[in-house]
């Protein structure tokens, strides 16, 4: 969906597209920044217009081959794929034998669900899509049909598909069907089986594909990223056919021609822009690079491999943070992200195209980032967007499941930091690194070093851990510079895992535009844990703008201590400093590593009366309740497990809110909010006791540890 960044730039700007512009960079841009703009957007009108009076010729125009492949005949350029042992894919997809046997000694029961998924896609054209469950897609299936709404998306020329129309449907579920992902199962199973009606399904699933999208019309010509993606999951799955009877001569140029066309269409719509590059234009340019490595056959590749690969580590440069995070203050990007630069280069080395050294340090800074971040339990937490997008989904896992990617880095970089012990080899590191990477991943020896605290400090992401607790604390609100489209109102606000379960989450995303109210409320403040201030938004956003941030949630951290006995972390933000008496936020966090407990105070600074909203999300599963003296639990039956939280300065009971929590794009489920609200002259100074309580332990002396703060007001350390 449409994001927005730029690159950072101090000088102030009053022309018109800075002003219009403001609202969805959530910061200023400069005069040439905006000149050089305007330019490049005059220069895409003219392509455009040249583009769509070209579309009959484009959409009929053949695979354009290099001359000495254009000389082959039919049967030899056919002959020549099946036989070319250049390009290297991926090593366990070229491996596809030794894969089988692999596959199914050590991931037997994965390798049955696999099979079983790819029969249901060949015999009754269904399978699972993100969030939604499993979905039937009819025969023949209707590659423009929205199949959760039932919305025909239109045959118009690209660039007019309007991207939503607030009557349900969603163009982010027809581009997750469109990305043709499940295609990469069939190839799985039929590397598997080696039954030919998986294939005889594949062809025929492609050749439907083709004649409903012609080149340049329809919502899955749209958006160059989703052209990408498809080309990448298209180049997976031709990989390990083209060895199959199915494979003709004629199918053979079918599947070249979409590959130009889609590498041609791409180039000739990136989503760059002088403000504003994003995991967009990072997609497109990484699908240019695979079909250029991939297809040395066409004209193109070679222009196309050049150019993507320094375009590929520019981006890297602007948009990965030097603390190794990705720059658009989403987890799920995050790993977005890294999939994109990880597998690129993995493919790259697999080719002996040189990567400086420099790049491999960034990217083992991301990884470092991730493992920072994923909970006791593995999951990670859901901060800002996430879509559910997989590259090259091998494996289709919910939003909040990466950790595989830990299990690649870990072989790529050969550092044992990555391989956690709860964490076993799993099938994308075979399909990916093939049998050496299994070999290399056994052979490391698990991380011994224990998890701990950890500053993120460009991203404003702080976590305070110890043994199994776990504090995530959000301080990576806007900044300048940063794009604001994929943020939620969330300055402040805190995760909290312990006892190997989930408590206070951050609650996910849900859906973009298919219900624009549930899009705003995930967003909103009073969806976080953190300080609402008179019902008003940190940032403002509006239900009918559903990627716009005002942005004015500026965060400052102050004061961040890590020993082995405290944590404390002081942050501040700007976010009600536009109202008419306005209002600061500091929230200081201590964590108490001996006692197992944290300490929050927020201090509100201004003057006047106002509202005040304190707020704790809960995740999903867990039974909510209040207890005397002000306190409220949260129990998980299944862990017995519990989490208390206890206001230390209010004799007015919490409310409890029904609320969502999502995990995966498109899911969601009852969850329950424990919020204080109240009206007081400022300043004013709430303090909360987070006191988790895993099985075995006495409820009342956990609590004992903490209600000795209502009378000692100096805990920090």
């Amino acid at each position: 969906m449409p994001d927005s960044s730029e690159r950072p730039n101090k000088t102030r700007s009053t022309t018109p597209l800075s002003k219009g512009l403001r609202g969805v960079l959530g910061g200023r841009i400069s005069f040439t920044q905006a000149t050089h703009e305007a330019f490049r957007r005059g220069r895409a009108a003219v392509s455009r217009r040249r583009e769509r009076e070209r579309l009959g010729e484009l959409a009929a125009q053949s695979a354009r081959l290099r001359p000495e492949f254009q000389s082959l005949s039919s049967s030899d350029l056919l002959k020549h794929f099946r036989e070319r042992e250049s390009p290297a894919f991926f090593l366990g997809f070229e491996a596809s034998v030794f894969t089988t046997q692999r596959q199914r000694d050590l991931f037997p029961e994965e390798t049955e669900r696999l099979i079983e998924c790819a029969q249901l896609i060949t015999k009754d054209h269904r399978w699972p899509l993100l969030g939604f469950g499993a979905q039937d897609f009819g025969a023949p299936i209707n590659w423009h049909r929205d199949p959760l709404s039932g919305r025909i998306w239109p045959l118009d020329y690209h660039a007019d598909v309007p991207l939503w129309q607030n009557d349900g449907s969603d163009i982010r579920v027809l581009w997750e069907l469109n990305r043709l992902g499940h295609l990469v199962t069939l190839g799985c199973a039929y590397t598997l089986t080696k039954e030919e009606k998986v294939a005889s399904e594949f062809f025929a699933q492609v050749e439907s594909w083709r004649q409903q999208n012609p080149v340049g019309r329809g919502g899955n010509w749209s958006c160059a990223m989703e052209v990408a993606l498809r080309a990448i999951n298209l180049l997976a799955a031709f990989s390990l056919f083209r060895s199959s009877r199915e494979m003709s001569e004629a199918r053979l140029l079918m599947l070249l021609t979409m590959f130009d066309q889609h590498g041609a269409h791409i180039r000739r719509n990136l989503e760059f822009s002088h403000l504003s590059t994003s995991n967009h234009y990072l997609s497109d340019v990484a699908g240019l690079l695979w079909l250029g490595i991939m297809l040395p056959e066409l004209s193109a590749a070679k222009e196309w491999r050049g150019w993507a690969l320094a375009e590929l580590l520019r981006e890297m440069d602007k948009q990965i943070l030097p603390d190794g995070a990705d720059y658009e203050a989403s987890t799920g990007y995050h790993c977005f992200v890294l999939e994109l630069f990880l597998y690129s280069f993995i493919l790259c080395r697999a080719n002996k195209i040189p990567i400086a050294e420099k790049y491999w340090r960034k990217l083992h800074a991301m990884l470092v980032y991730l493992r920072g971040m994923l909970r006791p339990d593995g999951l990670m937490p859901l901060i800002g967007d996430t879509d559910g997008g997989q590259v090259l989904p091998i494996v289709s896992r919910g939003a909040n499941d990466r950790s595989y990617l830990l299990a690649l880095g870990a072989t790529v970089f050969k550092d044992s930091q990555f391989k956690l012990p709860s964490f076993e080899a799993q099938s994308q590191l075979l399909w990916l690194l093939g049998e050496e990477g299994l070999r290399t991943y056994k052979q490391l020896p698990n991380s011994n070093e224990e998890t701990s605290s950890q500053a993120f400090p460009d991203t404003g992401t702080y976590v305070l851990r110890h043994d199994d607790l776990f504090l995530l604390f959000n301080a990576n609100a806007a900044r300048f510079g940063r794009p604001v489209s994929h943020r939620h109102n969330d300055a402040l606000s805190i995760e909290v895992a312990a006892c190997g379960r989930a408590f206070i989450v951050d609650p996910g995303t849900y859906v973009y535009t298919a219900d624009m109210n549930e899009r705003h409320l995930f967003r909103s403040t009073a969806y976080h844990s953190t300080v609402q201030i008179d019902d008003i938004e940190q940032s403002t956003i509006r239900e009918d703008a559903p990627f716009v941030g005002g942005g004015e949630a500026h965060v400052r951290v102050s004061s961040w201590a890590s020993t082995p006995a405290h944590d404390r972390i002081v942050a501040t933000h700007s976010g009600y400093e536009r109202l008419a008496e306005p209002v600061k936020h500091q929230r200081t966090i201590t964590f108490y590593k001996p006692d197992r407990w944290w300490l929050v105070a927020d201090e509100i600074t201004g003057r006047g009366e106002h509202e005040l909203a304190s707020r704790f999300h809960f995740d999903a599963g867990l039974e909510v309740s209040l207890l005397e003296n002000n306190n409220v639990i949260a129990r998980d039956e299944r862990s017995g497990a519990s989490l208390i939280v206890c206001s230390l300065d209010l004799s007015k009971a919490a409310k409890l809110e029904a609320q969502f929590t999502s995990r995966h794009y498109g899911s969601k489920d009852e969850s329950v909010s424990a919020s204080w609200i109240i009206k007081t002259i400022l300043p004013c100074k709430l303090r909360w006791a987070i006191v988790p309580v895993c099985m075995g332990e006495n409820p009342e002396k956990r609590l004992d540890l903490a209600q000795t703060a209502k009378s000692a007001r100096g805990l920090a350390p």
